[in-house]
């Protein structure tokens, strides 16, 4: 079988070291001319399977399959998905910074509690999972979001619920649905609960204020073969958002009552992804269990913030363009003993966010190698962009990320240089962070095998590419 040119030059591409000494290629082919456009087709989900007893597997689809989700063109696409990624930061920013969402900009809470911000925001959410829920199973496409410790799907009766492409859930027709009780350690473990009528209650505000309200339950997840009984889940009877047809979301966050949180006795809390790639029909993969660990991958330390425990934080020391490492400050990329700065591995950010310094002097050592190519105007976020219209392909310098310990990852071009346009014009795909928080974003993370083994405290990259 012969592989499309481009899936060849990842494979080649996709580099990573367990030593920071070994070296480099220092330049890579991108394809110009690659198709921008999708299919906007839902695939057939039935084959997603239980693989064996230690191990659950999920497809991811992105949000842009969607059939109700359109574009006039890609120049639409990608400034819709850059206002969603502007507000998914804003968010994450202020839920580790601590601050409040602005009153104006929330709604009135009106049966209990204070408000909790969540890692996403109204229709950020940019991968979904097909999953059953209750007995029998009724198929529903949750969101996944590695900063939240939520799972929660729209539940009837519904006093405000949005669209969503399934029938909404009846927990009256689930033999599996079971109320949690306002005196169970389940309901004490929610950040936000209350009590109601003895039954335990649910609140998660959101940072543009949509939100989820309703009851804590114990319910059935099912995926394909696989059953899981009595995960803690919401069933929210007032949810207000856009979340591009999903039911819910599925938080695979770093806390106990995500869903890895919650899996921890039957996968170790470790699980991995394989995020699509944009512009392209395939799926990616979410998968469950130590058997979800490969041999083969470069192994970071993750680093734990107490005042923001859902994020997966990692250890970063420095970034490299073309094989040369950058001149940055030694501590640019810590995270202090007050839980500021730091650098955070997202699903629901898009675009790569550092520290303006390091920013500057990344984009500028990446400038200084590509002064051979017509530039372009700033486009959105992105302020080094160039006029690529009359090639068939370019050799761009290569972009690495050099984490603690010594792992080096060096991204596929398209991870990197992505066309914002259907004319040709390509942009630097890293932005500037606001404050001393870094966020690895979906983008910079796509067709790589990333994996987490929670009980050890590592994330994996590689070996594999999808």
């Amino acid at each position: 079988m012969l592989l499309p040119l481009f899936f060849l030059l990842l494979l080649l591409n996709l580099h990573l070291s367990s030593s920071s000494s070994i070296s480099f290629p220092d330049f890579q082919i991108i394809d110009v001319l690659q198709p921008l456009t999708v299919t906007g087709t839902l695939p057939d989900f039935n084959n997603t399977h239980f693989a064996d007893e230690s191990k659950y597997t999920l497809r991811l689809l992105h949000r842009d399959r969607f059939p109700s989700v359109s574009y006039r063109n890609h120049h639409h696409r990608l400034h819709a998905r850059l206002r969603r990624d502007t507000d998914r930061v804003a968010a994450i920013l202020r839920r580790i910074s601590g601050k409040t969402v602005p009153s104006g900009s929330k709604y009135e809470v009106d049966d209990f509690g204070s408000d909790v911000v969540s890692g996403m925001d109204q229709g950020s959410g940019e991968y979904f999972v097909r999953i059953g829920v209750g007995s029998p199973p009724r198929d529903q496409y949750m969101v996944i979001d590695s900063g939240s410790d939520m799972v929660w799907v729209q539940c009837q009766p519904c006093k405000l619920c949005y669209k969503q492409s399934d029938p909404v859930f009846d927990p009256a027709k689930s033999g599996s649905y079971t109320g949690v009780s306002c005196g169970s350690s389940v309901c004490d473990r929610i950040e936000n609960s209350g009590c109601h009528s003895g039954g335990c209650r649910y609140e998660v505000m959101y940072g543009d204020g949509s939100y989820t309200k309703g009851t804590l339950a114990l319910e059935t997840l099912t995926f394909g073969r696989t059953v899981i009984r009595n995960v803690a889940m919401g069933c929210g009877h007032r949810n207000r958002g856009m979340f591009v047809g999903a039911a819910g979301l599925l938080g695979i966050g770093g806390g106990s009552m995500s869903f890895v949180g919650q899996l921890t006795g039957q996968t170790g809390g470790a699980f991995g992804y394989c995020l699509v790639s944009r512009g392209t029909d395939s799926t990616g993969s979410l998968v469950f269990g130590r058997e979800a660990l490969p041999v083969g991958a470069s192994w970071v330390p993750l680093v734990r913030n107490p005042r923001a425990p859902s994020f997966y934080y990692v250890g970063l020391k420095g970034l490299g363009v073309g094989g040369v490492r950058i001149a940055l400050p030694d501590d640019v990329f810590d995270l202090t003993e007050t839980g500021d700065g730091g650098v955070v591995m997202d699903t629901g950010t898009a675009v790569t966010r550092l520290p303006t310094a390091a920013y500057a002097a990344f984009r500028d050592g990446f400038k200084a190698q590509t002064a051979n190519l017509p530039r372009a105007s700033g486009v959105s976020i992105f302020d080094t962009c160039y006029d690529l219209s009359g090639f068939v392909s370019v050799r761009v310098p290569t972009v690495s990320f050099y984490f603690t310990e010594g792992p080096v990852l060096t991204l596929p071009a398209r991870n990197f240089l992505m066309p914002v346009d259907d004319s040709g014009t390509y942009c630097f795909a890293f932005a500037a962070s606001p404050t001393g928080l870094s966020i690895i974003g979906n983008i910079q993370q796509e067709g790589i095998q990333v994996s987490f083994d929670g009980a050890n405290g590592f994330v994996g990259f590689g070996p594999n590419v999808c």
